[in-house]
């Protein structure tokens, strides 16, 4: 049995599950729980061994980082010491000076990092060695010399007002093979690196920022002369050397590795370039939110107030992250600290791996004894199965006879007893109530109680003419058999239409629609009983005659409109019926059928609203006893979708005749009906409005009467 919902008096739904399923649930549920317990257990404790030992590694990686850091800039540093320390330096004899030459070649080819040297002194003089291919292809187009040009010198001498530059390219040996003029504007006392040299002399790194003779983003590393003329010695790391030995710490697939200072800037990062071309500012350094790591902050934060070099972090999508902060020793007072960070998964992604094996291995168990289970659930629950079956069926309605359920078991056979007994009662009660209310009372659970509301509903009454002479002398046993067989009959039609079939008083049928349940189109539906219940009438009179029983022509009489509808009676005995005047109308209508030899008259309520599906023809006018107003009432015939050219020539004809008779025109009414009794002469309505005008010309003129006769 699947499971399924069931709604309690508070209007909450409850999942209920089949006794089978409750057990197989429990079992697998069991073993779950055991195995997946034990498998939890070990990979928590493997995983804080994992965490303990992944925050250990991490911080061993960020302090081999940082001194692979601190190591590289102090070998620029220690260059930069020993070029300050040369007299030349020193008392700036920088033109035409090869020996210095040579050696800030050997300098630069002895630190990859570095793109160039060079030093700046407080009356403008400045020189400059730049190995050209470590900068961006772009710069050597730009300078626009041959290919075996390995280093671009720049000279600039001051004497007063007065200044000299030029350009000198050179070759690998420091051959010169080109030569231009050198950048006149160019003042190395308003560059950020000589500035900030003075101003805070304990910070060797400036930057980033953009290079005057490349225009790429880089960070100088510089100190100032401590003897002779006054002036600073550095050189530049260009942001992709900074880049490309970021990316040497970076530890797993998705680790990072950057710089960052005391104002929570990032002043070296992987991707320095995308982080500095999204920023407005171009003095600007970007902060730690553009790293997109959201609990990095709060990490450095719990770290600096105190806390463990190594921090775990949560990111947005839940993911655990590990970070390890060091100083760069070599940044001084500017205070440059390393952080590197990876997500803590794939520290131990094999053991993360072993655990989903486990998790398989104990799925692969519940799954072999799966078979057990259900053989052992489908053993004890087989009866109960079809217990349950049974009581849905009787909850949907579904009420056919059933033989009584058996079982070994007390308690089961006592229940089997009880559905079967259940069934019984329910299909009983059914055939005194009608079957919607007996549905709506198993389907809510409610309790029939007397009372009523009121609501527009379509009202059906039948009768089969002549009943009495046709079955006074017939043996009682045969009536009610044919008269029941005729009962069903009609019935089914009308419940499969909508109907609700409320009593059968003698051969009648009272009938009803939009009760108990809501039917929009119930005068529609109505109608298409009506008709089925005629087709269904004359196949069972056919059959009558077959076996000898006589007809049962049966007149139907439809009205709708507002009635009181619900349970009447006492507390021990009600009816669900329908109260009020437009009862005993459908009552009188089909009545009245009787007088003009229809066999279905409706009020004018009835064709109003349903004249565009049906073909109806008018009758009479009439008032009947208790109602203030006069009721039109017409005949229906047949759906407007099968008429025939016959039944549609028939409704015109009478219509022509009926709307003479209405605006009481006698004598032209007195033709109009001549002539259609000509064609139809034996149609009911028309002989019933002649012997109505015969009456009325006994008591009228000659003329009148002379008219009557021509009729």
């Amino acid at each position: 049995m699947v499971p399924t919902k069931d709604t309690n008096s508070a209007g909450r739904k409850r999942l209920r599950i089949g006794f089978r399923a409750s057990i197989i649930t429990v079992f697998i549920a069991v073993v779950l729980f055991v195995g997946l317990t034990l498998v939890y257990l070990s990979f928590e404790r493997v995983s804080a061994i994992t965490r303990t030992a992944a925050a250990g590694f991490i911080d061993k990686v960020a302090q081999l980082g940082a001194d692979r850091i601190d190591s590289q800039f102090r070998n620029v540093r220690d260059g930069l010491v020993i070029l300050s320390g040369l007299p030349s330096i020193q008392e700036a004899e920088i033109d035409d000076n090869t020996r210095l030459y040579g050696l800030m070649a050997s300098m630069l080819r002895n630190n990859r990092q570095l793109f160039n040297l060079y030093v700046g002194y407080e009356d403008g003089s400045f020189l400059e060695m730049d190995m050209i291919d470590r900068a961006k292809p772009g710069f050597r187009a730009s300078l626009n010399v041959p290919e075996d040009a390995m280093y671009r010198l720049v000279v600039i001498t001051r004497n007063g007002a007065r200044a000299a530059s030029n350009t000198l390219f050179l070759s690998e040996n420091l051959i010169q093979i080109a030569e231009a003029p050198g950048p006149a504007s160019y003042d190395p006392r308003q560059r950020p690196w000589y500035i900030e040299a003075f101003r805070d002399a304990k910070t060797l790194l400036t930057g980033p920022y953009l290079f005057f003779a490349t225009g790429q983003p880089g960070y100088t590393l510089r100190i100032p002369l401590r003897e002779g003329r006054r002036g600073v010695v550095a050189g530049d790391i260009l942001l992709d050397q900074s880049e490309a030995m970021l990316n040497q710490q970076r530890l797993g697939q998705s680790g990072v590795a950057f710089l960052f200072n005391d104002s929570d800037r990032i002043v070296a990062h992987p991707r320095m370039g995308e982080l500095m071309a999204q920023i407005q500012e171009r003095d600007e350094l970007p902060t730690l939110d553009a790293v997109r790591l959201a609990g990095l902050a709060s990490a450095i934060k719990a770290w600096r107030g105190g806390g463990p070099a190594e921090q775990f972090f949560t990111d947005r999508t839940g993911r655990t992250y590990v970070a390890a902060f060091h100083l760069i020793e070599t940044s001084g007072s500017a205070n440059i600290r390393l952080v590197v960070t990876a997500p803590l998964d794939e520290f131990f992604s094999q053991i993360i791996a072993e655990r989903r094996t486990l998790f398989a291995l104990a799925l692969a168990f519940v799954g072999a004894t799966l078979p057990f289970a259900f053989w052992l659930g489908s053993l004890m629950a087989k009866t109960l199965r079809k217990l349950a079956s049974e009581t849905d069926e009787i909850q949907r309605f579904q009420i056919s006879e059933r033989p009584r359920i058996r079982s070994a078991i007390a308690e089961i056979e006592e229940l089997g007893r009880s559905v079967f007994t259940m069934r019984t009662v329910v299909r009983n009660f059914s055939n005194f109530i009608p079957k919607q209310i007996v549905r709506q009372l198993i389907e809510s659970g409610a309790s029939l109680q007397l009372g009523g509301t009121r609501r527009e509903v379509t009202v059906l009454f039948t009768d089969v003419a002549d009943f009495t002479a046709k079955t006074e002398k017939a043996d009682p046993s045969q009536v009610m058999i044919y008269t029941s067989r005729y009962f069903a009959a009609l019935s089914e039609e009308i419940m499969k239409c909508h109907g609700t079939v409320d009593k059968f008083i003698g051969d009648a049928v009272m009938a009803f629609w939009n009760a108990p349940a809501d039917d929009p189109d119930h005068i529609l539906h109505a109608c298409e009983a009506v008709l089925a219940c005629l087709r269904r009438n004359d196949e069972l009179n056919r059959a009558f005659e077959r076996e000898g029983w006589p007809a049962y022509g049966t007149r139907f009489g439809l009205h709708t409109g507002d009635a009181v509808v619900g349970n009447v009676g006492s507390s021990d005995r009600m009816n669900y019926t329908a109260l009020g005047a437009t009862v005993n109308l459908a009552a009188r209508l089909e009545g009245l059928n009787k007088n003009y030899g229809t066999r279905v008259l409706v009020s004018a309520a009835v064709r109003q609203r349903t004249e565009h599906v049906f073909l109806f023809r008018s009758v009479d006018t009439i008032k009947p006893k208790g109602f203030a107003e006069a009721v039109t009432i017409s005949e229906l015939r047949c759906e407007r979708a099968a008429a025939t050219d016959e039944e549609l020539a028939l409704s015109r004809h009478w219509n022509q005749v009926f709307a003479s008779i209405e605006r009481d025109e006698r004598e032209v009414a007195l033709l109009k009906l001549s002539g259609f009794l000509i064609d139809y002469p034996d149609d009911g309505v028309a002989r019933y409005h002649a012997q109505q005008f015969r009456t009325a010309a006994d008591q009228k003129s000659p003329h009148e009467l002379r008219l009557w006769q021509e009729v």
